[in-house]
């Protein structure tokens, strides 16, 4: 069938899957690095107590089959490892079929992580990554062309990754609509980047400009994206440009990273030829992607549903498989950043001699003298989560008290979450948590002091408590 196939999206398959395959290999690593401390036996949210709990149907999951803290390490470095070399180039290296099997692997294994991840994996980016990774299942490889079906399908997710941002930008906080959200944003971020404080102090009509920018690059393009190339193609690389522009002035794993992917896979072809090379896809497969076609087709229903709804969700599945999601971001902005602090102390008894020390973690901002890191695309989901924690107690009600007992026992996997534990030998007697408002220093203040931030101390958070304190709270 002649109207199966795309030749002039070789390119741009080729550069969508071995990014998003990288990305797999960031995902994996992430979750390797990262599982014992959260989602392990003695973890904060422990996954056996969640399969415990909720059904195998309702979150499928390897790990309801069988779980221990050695089996997930395993499956995560060789989840690591398989998207390794399908980066290097594995999967164009083997048959179609075997290609799409490796492709397929990699989903299913990504999958049943996020699906017993809780709280550590509420984030948009872990079901776009399986959203993305299971179109790239029917892409074809070297040997075959890529399937029209597909091309589009692609389009259709780039399309509502940045148009549900857009929509949920205008329908939510006023300053998307006047132009002043970035006044404050790249101060109140997640989880700022070394050149957020820069950003920061750009001229007010500029911040104007790129929440200007931002409109056009959700709003506008994205529509683009359903017309004919070379007009395709210019729109969806102009979103990539945006979306670099995230990418320097703030860290959000590998949100911007998959999207910039997705882009490219409709922007490639503006330079691209057609290879001799590639030949007809065998029939069985065009029968498997006419039908996982048809399948993502029917889901979508509800994404785009949400699209005109006025009560528009944004980062949401509609079945545990993560097949077609609605996405979105920031339709609301803070004014103010605050954060957590926690701190330690060698004392059993406070007094006005006692000394609390601070535990400092990589990417939130804790001492004010230091310029925050680039992380991106690495996740640090301890540091994210402490960002919502400041926002409400809520979402740190299940993981707050026992990530402090953990600290209270210096728990190796707990500590090595942190960039600094302040009792390297002992444990401390007691630790505590403050809640202070951040802003960023002015160019003044910066020459004068150094410090790239300052603090004001606000409330209590958690008060001074002991191993023996809170084992009376349990």
């Amino acid at each position: 069938m002649e109207w199966f196939s795309d030749p002039g999206a070789w390119l741009g398959r080729l550069v969508f899957q071995r990014m998003l395959a990288v990305l797999y290999v960031v995902a994996f690593v992430a979750a390797a690095r990262q599982f014992r401390a959260l989602l392990g036996t003695r973890g904060l949210l422990p996954i056996p107590a969640f399969t415990a709990r909720v059904p195998f149907r309702l979150s499928p999951s390897v790990f309801h089959l069988h779980y221990s803290d050695r089996f997930f390490a395993g499956w995560a470095w060789g989840g690591a490892v398989l998207a390794a070399a399908v980066a290097a180039g594995a999967a164009d290296a083997v048959p179609p079929g075997a290609a799409m099997l490796l492709w397929a692997v990699l989903w299913a294994m990504y999958l049943s992580i996020v699906n017993v991840g809780q709280t550590w994996y509420g984030f948009g980016w872990e079901t776009l990554l399986l959203e993305a990774g299971a179109l790239a299942v029917f892409l074809g490889n070297a040997d075959t062309a890529s399937p029209v079906l597909f091309v589009w399908l692609l389009r259709w997710l780039l399309f509502r990754v940045e148009f549900g941002a857009g929509l949920i930008k205008l329908r939510g906080d006023r300053c998307w609509r006047d132009l002043t959200c970035l006044y404050f944003h790249h101060e109140t971020q997640p989880m700022p980047g070394p050149l957020s404080w820069f950003f920061h102090h750009l001229p007010r009509p500029l911040h104007r400009v790129e929440t200007a920018a931002n409109h056009v690059a959700q709003l506008v393009l994205p529509v683009l994206l359903f017309t004919p190339q070379p007009v395709a193609g210019w729109a969806a690389l102009g979103m990539a440009v945006t979306q670099i522009w995230l990418v320097l002035s703030g860290n959000f794993a590998w949100l911007n990273w998959i999207t910039i992917a997705l882009a490219m896979s409709t922007a490639a072809p503006l330079w691209a030829s057609p290879p001799v090379a590639q030949g007809a896809p065998p029939g069985w497969f065009e029968v498997l992607v006419i039908a996982a076609a048809v399948g993502v087709a029917a889901l979508s229903y509800r994404p785009a549903r949400n699209l005109v709804t006025r009560g528009q969700l944004m980062n949401t599945s509609y079945e545990p498989l993560h097949l077609v999601n609605s996405y979105g971001a920031f339709g609301s902005v803070t004014r103010v950043r605050r954060e957590i602090v926690l701190e330690g102390t060698a004392d059993a008894v406070s007094g006005p001699g006692t000394t609390w020390r601070a535990y400092e973690f990589h990417g939130k901002p804790g001492d004010v003298a230091r310029l925050p890191r680039q992380f991106a695309p690495y996740h640090l989901r301890l540091d994210w989560l402490m960002w919502f924690a400041a926002l409400s107690p809520s979402y740190a009600r299940p993981w707050f008290v026992p990530l402090v007992a953990r600290l209270l026992e210096n728990d190796r996997d707990t500590v090595r979450l942190l960039r600094r534990n302040p009792f390297p030998d002992l444990p401390p007697a007691r630790v505590r948590a403050r809640v202070f408002r951040y802003r960023f220093t002015t160019w003044w203040e910066l020459r004068e002091t150094g410090e790239w931030w300052h603090r004001t101390a606000e409330r209590e958070f958690l008060p001074p408590v002991s191993r023996s304190s809170l084992s009376g709270r349990r």
